[in-house]
């Protein structure tokens, strides 16, 4: 604000000496001028004004300068405030709120949207003031110099105030619609991208172009009418901003005609109203910004404060020390809703004791995702409360459910970084030492941003209950091996490259081992299968050039590489090497057209070789352009050397020549220790003493290269290496190159083997008093789920374990076993919600009835409804016909509720003959309606019947678009096959 104040006496400064060059310099008519009690020559008089208006105008612009730098770094400060708050309250939105919400919408509204508001919160405060101060300065000016231009000057400012903002409130309404249109256009993009091969398949691209065209003309109506407003309000603007200088002309002129005002005098107001234009157009667009952002500030602030957000108290608030939750859980009558409003949980009352084993049966995808939620806070009841231990769950500090409750499922969300990274997430709550102070640290503090930085020591053994990282590594690898995964993910890391500097330990038991692993794979047999590491003979499995050299290669060897090392080609030709390597590289060059051709480059088996492209390409016109013989470069030797980097006899079959393995083996035999050096430190020589740079952990405990054609047996030399490992103590060593993973965003990269052991390592690692598991190992079989259980009570005794899944085998492994079915209790007592009507007691019925079937049991809770309300009841006596054989089936499938039916078959000439009796849950006429063909038999009522009826069109709705209700009907049909 100082520095603001301080402007404006240079500004007037610019605007008074001008005036006083030309009256008192310029104009004085004698050579001597007295001036603030001093007598100066006329010339010397004006270099002293002129001199004095450049020091003025330099100090103004410098002013201007600071003032315009310090306004952006305090628009980019709260710019960087505002987008970290908004990230800060998105980790407190509750699940469900996500569901509905377009992760895209958030994002661009954190980053774009919010951009341009980072320029208003820096002119807050100093661009009105540093405009109207301006303004204000300019007006006393011309004021000082006559009335009436001070009058004329301010004449016509009324208007402008009066109605551009009229204009502006109307531009801004169609912003307000112009950026609701953007966002729909945005999300119907995304579902086209989502979508594309839906589209394309059932021929729907042109309704979606046409929508997509619908939406875009909205948008170019509604801009059109934002440039028509727009357009006009700046012509007006401007109209009335030069009528300004006609009142100067005329009355200023005359005035001057008249010796009232000087001519120095009109020139100097003439230049300040020019001046002024500029603060007070500033000062219009300021006003315009502001209403503006304000509709932009209400857009984001609105969907930025959902309901059922964590408090931020306990949240971002100060932790106390955690509470230990080792009591009992109870849940009092809790119901949770939708987002329309429908029950998923309806009246769960349970308490589960502490320290007790709980398994609950939910086959309902739905269920079991609402309940975990629940019992994590992620969602909050409706109505009724959830007890932790003699807490209430919504009072207690995140910190809390972060230490003391474990959450895993078969479908965990991952984040790009390692594999170690999301193991330790949980370690990483705080940080336990902090990192050094410096400008980074000081600017986030001003910027109301996270004081934590990036760098300090964040992994806190102590959380596991351990002492150091060694001790935490060593629990990780208990609960990996305990959960049953410890085999199998030992067996996919062999097949992990790994770097032997940051694993010295493993890579001396490796080599350590190798007679063992080579002793073990000879008694199984499978040593055929093995490509050992020979100085004298040549590996198939490595390409030429690694055979050349007995060497592997510490990076990706492309043509420029080779280029560079102009000691190895002059070697070769020294040699007499490089004519023959030449020669090798344009039979293999040859022997890759024949087989591939020029065009080829997209075959899988192309891709398998392992040549770029573009190399290969280069190198095939190379050849056709320079035949055998013709001279070529250093550059162009390169890129044929190149070749043999990638190209393997294994790969290419038996087309590969003999001729060539012997030639290889002969150079080897007589130059590649010089070679060697010559490519140092490109290459590092094979040994059996020694870590082999750039392959596995099998090839390296192997010392060879696992044979293409192993097939099948691949996997059973990964099995032998790997007990041959674990009976040497070697397989922690390698489990924990696991942590070196990456993963992709959203663990994209990641098979289910290695996610599903990351998230119940990742929820009990830090040995939580609760541990909820949804469905955990449900890709491993079913001895490893079973195993788990016991185990798991070994590693965390004190702990309350919950088990959910869709069923259980054996219900006598769990201290206590419940069932929740369409979001109630088994067995539970009391009405549904619904049945605060006679519509709602209806709609419940039929709810109760379709849960009960099978197929539609696994249905999500919104399908189910619209199953349910578009189903009709239908009841028969006994004898009665529901349908007669070759009646057409569009009527529907009939779903059994209370009663039999005989299906019989008609004879013509004698007595039907009965094929089946179906009782209650009995779906009925199914296959007619999936067929499209008439009914294959007669159904009759054998006593009482009431049915659901669900028409062909609800039917064949659900199982279009659900795969786990096409699965059940599958099976339903594969049983009638058998019987």
């Amino acid at each position: 604000m100082v520095v603001t104040l301080s402007l404006f006496p240079l500004l007037y400064l610019t605007l008074e000496l001008p005036k006083r060059i030309i009256n008192d310099a310029i104009g004085s008519g004698t050579s001597t001028i007295t001036a603030y009690g001093y007598e100066f020559e006329q010339i010397s008089y004006l270099m002293i004004l002129c001199g004095g208006f450049l020091v003025a105008v330099l100090l103004h612009g410098l002013m201007k300068m600071r003032i315009n730098t310090m306004k952006g770094v305090l628009a980019e400060r709260l710019l960087r405030r505002f987008r970290y708050t908004l990230i800060a309250r998105i980790l407190r939105f509750p699940q469900p709120y996500f569901e509905r919400t377009s992760q895209g919408e958030l994002v661009s509204m954190v980053t774009a949207e919010s951009e341009p508001m980072g320029g208003l919160m820096g002119d807050a405060v100093a661009q009105p003031v540093l405009q109207a101060g301006q303004m204000l300065t300019i007006l006393g000016f011309l004021f000082f110099q006559s009335v009436a231009f001070g009058l004329a000057a301010i004449a016509l400012i009324p208007l402008q105030a009066w109605l551009i903002p009229k204009l502006q409130k109307q531009i801004n309404q169609l912003n307000k619609k112009r950026v609701v249109q953007v966002r729909a256009l945005a999300a119907e993009i995304g579902e086209g991208a989502a979508g594309a091969g839906t589209l394309r398949v059932n021929g729907g691209w042109r309704y979606r172009m046409a929508m997509i065209g619908d939406r875009l003309g909205q948008l170019f109506a509604i801009r059109f009418q934002i440039y028509q407003k727009k357009f006009f309000m700046k012509f007006l603007n401007n109209f009335i901003t030069q009528l300004t200088p006609f009142f100067f002309f005329s009355i200023g002129g005359y005035l001057v005609i008249q010796g009232d005002v000087t001519i120095g005098a009109l020139v100097a107001a003439l230049a300040a109203y020019k001046d002024l234009s500029s603060p007070w157009k500033e000062l219009l667009a300021y006003y315009n910004q502001t209403a503006d952002m304000s509709l932009r500030w209400e857009t984001i602030t609105e969907r930025f404060a959902p309901e059922g957000m964590i408090d931020d108290a306990l949240f971002y608030g100060e932790a106390p020390e955690p509470e230990r939750l080792t009591g009992e859980i109870v849940l009092n009558q809790v119901t949770v809703r939708d987002g329309d409003g429908n029950p998923v949980l309806e009246d769960i009352t349970a308490t589960f004791p502490k320290g007790a084993t709980v398994g609950i049966s939910a086959p309902n995808d739905e269920d079991r995702r609402a309940l975990s939620e629940v019992l994590t806070r992620e969602t909050l009841p409706t109505s009724g409360m959830v007890t932790l231990s003699g807490h209430d769950i919504k009072s207690l500090h995140q910190v809390t459910i972060a230490r003391r409750i474990g959450h895993a499922n078969s479908r965990p969300i991952l984040f790009k970084g390692s594999y170690g990274q999301n193991v330790m997430m949980p370690m990483r709550m705080a940080p336990i030492a902090p990192g050094d102070p410096n400008a980074f640290f000081d600017e986030a503090v001003r910027a109301g941003n996270s004081p934590d930085m990036l760098k300090a020591r964040w992994v806190d053994p102590s959380i596991a209950g351990v002492a150091d990282r060694d001790a935490l590594r060593a629990w990780w690898y208990t609960l990996i091996d305990r959960s049953g995964s410890g085999d199998i993910l030992t067996r996919r890391t062999m097949d992990q490259t790994y770097d032997a500097d940051t694993h010295p330990q493993l890579t001396e038991a490796l080599i350590a081992v190798r007679p063992k692993v080579a002793d073990a794979v000879a008694r199984a047999g499978l040593d055929r299968y093995v490509h050992t590491f020979d100085p004298d003979q040549y590996n198939p499995a490595l390409p030429v050039a690694e055979n050349l050299l007995f060497a592997t290669p510490r990076e990706k060897i492309t043509p420029e590489i080779i280029e560079a090392k102009l000691e190895f080609l002059r070697l070769l030709h020294q040699l007499k090497l490089a004519a023959n390597l030449e020669t090798l590289a344009r039979n293999i060059i040859e022997m890759l057209r024949q087989i591939f051709g020029a065009n080829g480059t997209d075959h899988p088996l192309f891709r398998k070789v392992g040549l770029e492209t573009e190399v290969y390409e280069a190198a095939l016109d190379l050849v056709n352009r320079k035949p055998a013989g013709s001279e070529i470069s250093d550059g162009e030797l390169a890129l044929l050397l190149s070749v043999p980097t990638s190209v393997t006899a294994e790969q290419v079959g038996p087309s590969f020549p003999d001729e060539v393995k012997a030639r290889v083996l002969d150079m080897r035999r007589n130059h590649a220790e010089t070679l060697r050096q010559q490519m140092d430190p490109l290459f590092e020589a094979i040994s059996p003493d020694s870590y082999v740079c750039g392959l596995t952990v099998l090839e390296n405990a192997l010392y060879g290269k696992v044979s293409d054609s192993a097939g099948t047996r691949g996997e059973e030399l990964r099995r032998v290496v790997a007990q041959v490992l674990a009976d040497e103590g070697i397989s922690p060593l390698v489990l924990e190159l696991v942590f070196d993973v990456p993963i992709a965003l959203g663990g994209a990269n990641l098979p289910a083997l290695f996610a599903e052991p990351l998230s119940i390592s990742r929820a009990t690692i830090k040995r939580p008093d609760i541990l909820i598991l949804d469905k955990a190992m449900s890709s491993y079989d079913a001895d490893v789920q079973d195993a788990l259980v016991d185990n798991l009570r070994t590693l965390l005794p004190e702990a309350t374990l919950i088990f959910i899944g869709e069923g259980f085998e054996d219900e006598d492994a769990f201290d206590m076993h419940v069932e929740i079915r369409q979001g109630r209790l088994v067995g539970a007592e009391g009405a549904r919600a619904e049945a605060d009507s006679e519509v709602g007691a209806d709609l419940a019925r039929k709810l109760d009835a379709l849960s009960t079937a099978p197929l539609f049991s696994g249905l999500k809770r919104k399908q189910l409804r619209l199953l349910a309300f578009g189903a009709r009841w239908y009841a028969a006596a006994p004898g009665e016909y529901v349908f007669h054989k070759n009646d057409d089936a569009k009527d529907g499938a009939y779903m059994i509720i209370d009663g039999e039916a005989d299906l019989l078959l008609p004879l013509d000439d004698a007595e039907d003959k009965l094929i089946a009796t179906v009782g209650a849950g009995a779906l009925v006429g199914e296959l007619g309606l999936i067929r499209g063909e008439p009914r294959a038999l007669d159904m009759r009522a054998k006593s009482d019947l009431t049915c659901l009826r669900i028409g062909e069109e609800d039917f064949m709705a659900v199982v279009e678009n659900d795969a786990a209700t096409a699965f059940r009907l599958l099976q339903v049909v594969a049983g009638y096959v058998k019987t």
